[in-house]
């Protein structure tokens, strides 16, 4: 009787009969209308992370630079100011720490002049560049305007496939200027365009509103021009892998323009008693005044004059800055 209640309880599993399946069968695709929005991933592939900061020593203008590029980025992340005395070295454990595997660094020197650090944490390649041509979105009142957030485009010069350290730079600056796909601060799609252009052995920096599909544009701003220094192996360091010949530094440019100058007036001198030596003297007239002989180079040597006195109490003012120093009391 156990036996004949056992198999009352068991269940006979029904196995429901496949379909046969159709030869003909069209799967038709997905179709999206242009009005309905996006679908966001809830994490983006590319985490590229931009630390943007400064050392202590850039001025008010280096400064709105500086907030004009974290307005274009939506992917960067802010640090006070380093201290100068601190080594290069120290940013890399600061991008660490903020998770960021780029970093963009401005550094300036004497109030005047502003550096920028473009690099790759933590095992690089870095480049450093000179900053001329400051313009920022301030100054220029520009009529162009984007989204704020909006990803852009990033147009480059053929120049850049030629040479193999600007090659170097252009993946440099795509991964640094690339907004991620699905960054959460960032909107999806396209209404600006960067455009890095090579002239005159530095890189000059755009940004244009696109205001329609026929190629129209208008410019928003900020401006400024890359002048290419040094490009390093590791990250603010390591073996030098390029170098700009045509390069030279504020400090050099002054010794360089002060022995031109002095070179210029010892030339004039030896000239100017050569021709006097030559020259016989004529007899003097009574009652009018002697004519000046050439002008233009009286002239000319009263400017290189000034111009070296210029540049030599310029360095003299520069010995007793350093000389000087805060005593304790």
């Amino acid at each position: 009787m156990a036996k004949l209640k056992i198999k009352k309880t068991k269940k006979q599993i029904k196995q429901a009969p496949e379909k046969p399946k159709e030869e003909n069968e069209v799967v038709l695709p997905a179709v999206r209308s242009s009005d309905e929005p996006t679908s966001r991933q809830a994490k983006w592939i590319n985490r590229q992370r931009v630390l943007v900061f400064a050392a202590r020593s850039i001025n008010h203008r280096h400064r709105h630079l500086m907030e004009d590029l974290k307005k274009l980025m939506p992917h960067h992340k802010t640090e006070s100011k380093m201290e100068r005395s601190k080594n290069l070295y120290v940013v890399n454990e600061i991008s660490e720490m903020k998770n960021c595997n780029k970093c963009i660094l401005f550094e300036g020197r004497k109030m005047r002049d502003l550096y920028v650090w473009f690099s790759n944490i933590p095992n690089g390649p870095s480049a450093k560049f000179l900053v001329e041509n400051i313009y920022t979105m301030g100054e220029l009142k520009m009529t162009g305007n984007c989204l704020r957030g909006s990803r852009p485009l990033l147009s480059f010069d053929p120049q850049f496939t030629k040479d193999p350290h600007y090659s170097l730079l252009k993946e440099l600056l795509t991964q640094i200027f690339g907004v991620p796909k699905h960054h959460p601060k960032s909107q999806p799609f396209f209404d600006h365009v960067y455009t890095f252009m090579i002239l005159d052995n530095r890189i000059w920096f755009r940004n244009y509103q696109i205001l329609s599909e026929d190629g129209a544009l208008a410019e928003i701003g900020p401006r400024f021009v890359l002048n290419p220094t040094k490009i390093f192996s590791g990250s603010f360091g390591g073996t030098t892998l390029w170098e700009n010949p045509k390069y030279s530094s504020d400090s050099k440019e002054l010794l360089y323009c002060l022995i031109l100058s002095v070179e210029e007036i010892k030339q004039e001198d030896a000239s100017m008693d050569e021709e006097g030596e030559s020259e016989v003297p004529a007899k003097p007239r009574v009652g009018k005044k002697k004519s000046i002989k050439r002008p233009e180079k009286t002239i000319r040597r009263k400017q290189l004059k000034a111009k070296s006195k210029l540049i030599s109490d310029q360095i003299k003012k520069r010995k007793q800055i350093k000389k000087k120093k805060p005593t304790k009391k």
